[in-house]
């Protein structure tokens, strides 16, 4: 079943849990995520970044729709992290459902500015728009790009960038990084933060970074109002660790003699962030 993220995320916020978005890039970690869904018979978001895009080429994503129609779950194809009009346009074009407009490094009316064309733009062939305010952090180079340290989402712009850009959905950054974190490192989400800013808008917020945040913390994001959270450091983790594990062999060499363990092992993964945000079983209200 194949959704835009308003009407995915309508539901979410309305019933107080949230949607993983999986960073995707290849066949084996799009059929791990979908299977997993079907399994969890839970909504999903099948997230793609631009340079992810770039290496899985077009004719992936039409894959991927093929997989969302056919699924007995809802399934959002969204583009992650758009940076430029070209992007966008590039991935409406390709038939995802639902594009991010990323502007949160430039000053606030220039963020506006371009997130108001793309709404525009989208909303006139349902397609649904993700905004930022605020930046996420990043921990490490392959992770997505981002600040060095987190930029943290002023709530008193929050309403004035909703209002003025018709936004469907807002990552907040409240203390988040792409990337896994050291171990020396404690992520610490600001909970206060995001209370704050849920209490002011009525449209689902979004967590960007949230593969290494305690489960608690994450867990009472959701109650608060979170409804999407990305999901990609953990689970590709999870789906090469055991990639490594199963080449110790050295006589396989078939795709299909390597990679069903390893989608158990990413699916392991996302079965546990379906649970922990009260996603699973959540087909149902569709």
């Amino acid at each position: 079943m194949l959704l835009n993220m308003r009407d995915l995320l309508a539901v979410a916020r309305e019933n107080r849990f949230a949607v993983p978005a999986y960073n995707i890039s290849s066949n084996m970690l799009l059929s791990g995520a979908i299977e997993a869904a079907q399994e969890a018979q839970a909504p999903v978001i099948i997230a793609i970044h631009p340079d992810e895009l770039a290496f899985v080429g077009t004719a992936f994503v039409a894959m991927a729709l093929e997989m969302a129609h056919d699924a007995s779950v809802p399934v959002v194809i969204h583009l992650d992290h758009g940076s430029s009009l070209e992007q966008v346009m590039t991935a409406i074009r390709a038939g995802f459902t639902s594009v991010m407009m990323d502007k949160s490094m430039l000053p606030l009316p220039d963020n506006i500015a371009a997130c108001r064309e793309i709404t525009e733009l989208a909303h006139a062939i349902n397609v649904s728009v993700e905004g930022e305010l605020g930046t996420i952090g990043e921990l490490d180079e392959e992770a997505e790009a981002g600040a060095d340290e987190v930029i943290f989402v002023d709530p008193d712009q929050v309403k004035q960038f909703v209002d003025a850009t018709h936004v469907d959905t807002l990552a907040v950054a409240i203390g988040t990084s792409h990337g896994l974190y050291p171990k020396d490192m404690k992520p610490e989400i600001r909970l206060d933060l995001l209370k704050e800013i849920s209490d002011g808008v009525a449209i689902p917020l979004v967590l960007h970074g949230g593969s290494g945040n305690p489960d608690a913390e994450i867990a009472q994001a959701v109650e608060l109002g979170i409804c999407k959270i990305n999901i990609s450091a953990d689970m590709k983790s999870a789906f090469y660790r055991k990639a490594r594990e199963v080449l110790q062999n050295p006589i396989l060499r078939e795709p299909s003699s390597i990679y069903p363990e390893c989608i158990d092992a990413m699916k392991v993964v996302c079965r546990q962030k379906f649970d922990l945000f009260k996603t699973t079983g959540k087909a149902a209200l569709y």
